[in-house]
């Protein structure tokens, strides 16, 4: 099926690699007006979209002069994707005050930034779908080593589920998408670190997390984008309130 997005103004945060990137393609492939915005504005080199831009949303600042330049040029979009995120390595005992004040900002204070800025003008239009990328490891499944992140992931399934329920008749569809492991170059760059804290190769910690889905393998971005595709599209429009797992069985 084409054109699953034709004419839908999507915006897309993180879109400049891993997961956030994969998505931002798919909706380009579909038809999408795409706003695609990452903090490395140079990571979405080559990416086909509608508009390119920086975008740290840690700011409101940043991600207000955002929603006013969207606005006047195409108006409120009818995706909002929020991808941005940071994994904590470590136990309560190695997180500091720091560690966790920084992965909730990034994590989670950050999609209720973008929301409460975006979903007035959805709420115009009275149409609008939003896709929070959570995690398997939430309040699905605790792994090791992952307090903070963990902790986060749980808090964006309780905040789609909350948005879902106060604006449901109102036009506005909010769903988590929550991801196993995937290859990105994110988790290249957590093996790496794990390699070298350990003394262990790289391949020996890769398979480690391998190791944590029975499917024996670890997920694409590709195989994550296809469900926020879905989601955001109108094949899609029963379905709201929901933690929607692409996982390789991590969770069960």
């Amino acid at each position: 099926m084409s054109n699953r997005l034709r004419g839908k103004i999507a915006l897309v945060t993180a879109a400049g690699q891993g997961i956030g990137r994969a998505i931002a393609e798919s909706f380009i492939a579909q038809g999408g007006v795409v706003i695609a915005t990452d903090l490395a504005e140079d990571k979405l080199a080559g990416l086909k979209a509608k508009v390119c831009r920086k975008l740290d949303v840690r700011s409101l600042a940043d991600i207000e002069a955002l929603a006013s330049d969207i606005g006047r040029e195409f108006g409120a979009p009818d995706v909002l994707v929020n991808c941005a995120g940071y994994v904590h390595q470590g136990s309560i005992l190695e997180c500091s005050d720091n560690d966790w004040d920084f992965s909730f900002d990034l994590n989670v204070k950050s999609m209720h930034r973008m929301i409460r800025t975006f979903l007035p003008g959805m709420l115009e239009k009275k149409s609008g779908s939003i896709v929070n990328i959570s995690s398997a490891v939430s309040s699905i499944r605790g792994v090791p080593s992952r307090y903070a992140y963990g902790a986060t992931k749980a808090a964006v399934i309780g905040l789609t589920k909350a948005v879902a329920a106060d604006f449901i008749k109102q036009g506005i569809r909010c769903n988590a998408v929550c991801p196993g492991t995937i290859e990105s170059p994110s988790l290249d760059e957590r093996i790496t670190t794990l390699s070298k804290q350990s003394g262990r190769s790289f391949e020996a910690v890769q398979q480690d997390f391998i190791a944590r889905q029975p499917m024996g393998r670890l997920g694409t971005a590709a195989e994550v984008a296809a469900l926020v595709l879905f989601l955001v599209s109108d094949e899609a429009s029963y379905i709201t309130g929901q933690a929607h797992l692409v996982d390789g069985g991590m969770a069960l």
